[in-house]
């Protein structure tokens, strides 16, 4: 594990910026094996809604559960650090999602704890395990498979 001095920045590593960055900091790190990261997800996130904080009745929506899975997928990136020789001119396109199981919602003042374990690396694709939760509750887990081409 690399120490906390010393993880990789998210803006360093992904091209996304707000509002389709869904990682908001790397809290753990095995380079070509694991990652951890976290979401902080707050009542004005765009996906929630305009009206979230104002006086309106109160709405039950989370966060969608696709956009957690998108999350373990750009947190895939900081696994890839020690897998790929050339990390900084290869671009890693999501190819597909295998046995996924959503189990919960992410509400507004949640944590999504996020983590992700390589599983196979072979001919520049990449499967992989990711889990997510709340607390001691798992909302998503899925194996994610990502393709890894050389930048154009």
């Amino acid at each position: 594990m690399i120490s906390a001095t010393t993880l990789p920045d998210i803006f360093e590593l992904l091209p996304h910026r707000f509002p389709f960055l869904l990682v908001d900091r790397i809290t753990g790190l095995d380079p070509g094996r694991r990652a951890e990261g976290i979401k902080r997800v707050t009542g004005n996130e765009w996906f929630l809604g305009e009206s979230t904080l104002d006086a309106s009745p109160p709405r039950d929506i989370g966060m969608p559960n696709g956009l957690v899975v998108e999350a373990l997928a750009q947190l895939s990136a900081a696994v890839l650090i020690g897998v790929v020789d050339s990390a900084g001119s290869a671009v890693g396109y999501f190819m597909g999602l295998d046995r996924v199981r959503y189990r919960g919602t992410v509400r507004a003042g949640d944590d999504l704890r996020l983590a992700v374990q390589l599983r196979q690396f072979r001919r520049g694709v990449c499967r992989l395990h990711g889990d997510a939760g709340v607390g001691e509750r798992r909302v998503v887990r899925a194996d994610l498979t990502i393709v890894v081409l050389p930048a154009a």
